[in-house]
């Protein structure tokens, strides 16, 4: 069984930083992408930023130049630093892992989510 752990979530005032750590556990493949998706109130999931293996990242438009993802392929742990955040940002934080089988057939991991509130 594979899981994800996340932490780091919290509120915080417009302008300000946070760093969400998600650390995966279990049979985890070699090769595979880790991420951070978001959920706002009333809104569908959305892409954050993703990592590949080998240090490949993609972000939206909407967070590059304020967020970085990164991660430490030892640990089997993502992160995401965020600064410049905005109200808009508010979302419930979901941890991603695209793992790969013995058959090379590819699966999807969800973390449980941890909250970000932008906020004065």
């Amino acid at each position: 069984q594979v899981q994800l752990v996340e932490s780091g979530g919290g509120l915080v005032q417009p302008g300000g930083s946070l760093r969400l750590s998600c650390t995966a556990s279990g049979s985890i493949s070699s090769l595979n992408t880790m991420g951070w998706y978001r959920q706002g109130p009333g809104l569908e999931r959305e892409l954050v930023a993703t990592i590949t293996t080998d240090g490949r990242t993609n972000y939206a438009d909407s967070v590059k130049g304020r967020f970085t993802i990164s991660r430490d392929n030892v640990k089997n742990t993502v992160y995401l630093q965020m600064i410049g955040l905005k109200p808009e940002d508010t979302a419930l934080y979901y941890c991603y892992l695209e793992n790969q089988r013995y058959d090379y057939s590819l699966y999807d991991i969800w973390g449980q989510g941890t909250q970000v509130t932008v906020s004065s």
